[in-house]
């Protein structure tokens, strides 16, 4: 691995320090591994028996797998995708920002490289190496975690994960038929999260003119319109990226305002910096259905406190409204697990679930914000109390969340209306 690898890597990470492998004060992720044969085993082949199996290889799960692994605990993770980084680098965090930094750099070069005394002629955006762009930097830090895997022994299923009993998963490898049982002491379960469709799936996404935002970083060309539904951190960063390249952005919003968990004052000084790019906003707004055609589509809209309909037109739709806990096939109903009325798995102040204290779940599985960095707290915390070692504590006032937009938004703590 380059080293740069690791340095992106450790920027998701808490910095780790200098105490051996199983200190008690071994709080961060290490680089510096101590030599064992537990760090030798190299990837599984067959099912077996772990300390900790953690389905989910996202950002909580493949945190929690290394650190469980550095604490000499035997751990597995289980993960269906192929590769590992969950939503945050596949489709999410880590593509959005790729494309949003060429988008700006376009920009840079479009509108302010001439008054500087750069002339450039005949300007313009080749889509399809931005998205072999893209996918190269996901492609490095993905098999940045498949190496960090391999240094610590941590043993990788790829498969679905489904929960058989209180101490046993079962993983049936992708486009197989045959099952794999792992039986483990502890399971982390850390399925992450998917986009949610509109209430009543009124324009049910298809991926081709009616979008999620995974169909959004994969786009070919650029739309001429395309419409936002939703005001919130993803539309906005998506809506941002397809603007600076050219598309007509117009963004739909149930609330009177833009980005419900930022400070008033800073939503509307943002948005009319948003307005000055081209971007349009139809706030106070609900989609109440759609005709979709083969390369456009038909919005009906109405006001979300009622009045007159009218309809909008556009090329590409992306239904940006927030994201739900993906649990589908995991064995929760079998087992009774409990989960609350938006299908997030109940658990307690040590990530435990109701009647099984030895399994536990993290990140955009439970309560709080759907961040990254939130899930690696928590998938360190949780191993932590697991091991009987470390803090285990994860402070919720302090998680810090950031809007790459430009400009950016950062906030940490309450807002001023909280």
């Amino acid at each position: 691995m380059k080293a740069a690898v690791f340095r992106n890597l450790a920027v998701a990470w808490r910095p780790a320090g200098s105490s051996p492998l199983l200190s008690q004060k071994n709080q961060g992720l290490s680089f510096s591994l101590l030599p064992s044969a537990v760090q030798r085993r190299g990837f599984a082949s067959a099912g077996g028996k772990y300390d900790v199996v953690v389905v989910g290889g996202g950002p909580g799960g493949y945190v929690a797998a290394i650190k469980a692994a550095q604490l000499g605990l035997k751990t597995a993770c289980v993960e269906k995708r192929g590769t590992l980084g969950g939503t945050c680098l596949n489709v999410g965090c880590i593509p959005s920002k790729a494309v949003l930094n060429i988008s700006n750099k376009y920009v840079d070069a479009r509108d302010h490289f001439e008054r500087l005394g750069i002339k450039i002629d005949g300007l313009s955006i080749d889509i399809d190496k931005m998205q072999k762009q893209k996918q190269k930097v996901v492609s490095t830090l993905t098999q940045g975690i498949e190496h960090l895997f391999r240094r610590n022994g941590v043993d990788y299923y790829v498969g679905e994960g489904k929960l058989t009993d209180s101490n046993s998963v079962e993983v049936t490898p992708n486009g197989k038929s045959e099952k794999q049982r792992l039986d483990a002491g502890h399971i982390i379960l850390a399925t992450g999260s998917e986009a949610s469709p509109l209430p009543g799936n009124v324009v049910p996404i298809d991926e081709k003119v009616i979008i999620s935002s995974t169909g959004a970083l994969a786009l070919d060309k650029v739309p001429k319109r395309m419409a936002v539904i939703g005001g919130g951190v993803i539309g906005l960063e998506l809506g941002s990226v397809w603007r600076n390249l050219g598309a007509e952005v117009t963004v739909v919003e149930f609330l009177d305002r833009l980005l419900p968990p930022v400070d008033g004052e800073v939503a509307k000084a943002f948005q009319k910096e948003m307005e000055k790019t081209g971007i349009k906003f139809q706030l106070g707004t609900k989609v109440v259905g759609a005709d979709v055609r083969e390369s456009s589509a038909t919005l009906h809209v109405e006001p979300a406190k009622g009045g007159n309909p009218f309809d909008m037109e556009a090329d590409v739709v992306l239904v940006a409204v927030g994201r739900r806990p993906y649990t589908k096939n995991l064995g929760l109903e079998e087992l009774g697990i409990e989960t609350d009325r938006v299908g997030r798995v109940v658990v307690d102040d040590r990530f435990c679930v109701p009647n099984y204290p030895n399994i536990r779940a993290i990140g955009d599985l439970i309560r709080g914000p759907m961040l990254a960095h939130k899930a690696e707290e928590e998938g360190i915390a949780c191993v932590e109390m697991i091991a009987g070692v470390g803090e285990g504590h994860v402070n919720y006032e302090t998680i810090p969340s950031v809007i790459y937009t430009h400009p950016e938004i950062a906030g940490v703590g309450k807002t001023e209306e909280e």
